[in-house]
């Protein structure tokens, strides 16, 4: 599933489902669908790019990680450690659009956030990397298409 600027942020999609009770409506994510993909364009400032994000991950998150033991304190990490690479990647982007991807195996959550114009600083200059490094069992980064860094980062659950 990829949600993009195109769209808006409650899109109409095989996830959601009519209102159960008190008006709220659930997403369901199909036995299948194991990521999601988020893309933002150039015209976010960095600040608009991780509200956007962050509410994109907190509205599907509690779906795509349903079966998951502790859903919602696994959630609560994999939104601190999305938020930190994200605020990072917004700040010093090399490609026109923000792009990630939160996938989930059963024992960990991926995320890639992409792209930055220069390697992930440490966090003595970026002090959030540090949240980012005690929930993360392992972060790296590859050259994206962009001839940028692409940051991943494994959130176990």
């Amino acid at each position: 599933m990829t949600i993009s600027d195109a769209e808006p942020l409650l899109w109409a999609s095989s996830l959601r489902t009519p209102a159960t009770g008190r008006g709220a409506a659930l997403l369901q994510v199909p036995d299948a669908m194991n990521f999601l993909d988020f893309r933002l364009g150039p015209e976010h400032e960095p600040a608009e790019a991780l509200r956007r994000s962050r509410r994109f991950a907190a509205m599907v998150l509690p779906a795509l990680l349903a079966a998951a033991p502790e859903a919602a304190s696994a959630s609560e990490s994999v939104l601190a450690v999305l938020t930190e690479l994200v605020d990072v990647t917004a700040r010093h982007r090399a490609s026109v659009d923000l792009a990630g991807r939160i996938s989930y195996d059963g024992a960990h959550v991926l995320l890639t956030v992409g792209e930055m114009d220069r390697p992930l600083p440490t966090p003595e200059v970026e002090p959030g990397l540090f949240s980012v490094q005690r929930l993360t069992d392992d972060i790296g980064q590859y050259r994206g298409d962009d001839a940028g860094y692409v940051t991943w980062a494994s959130v176990p659950i």
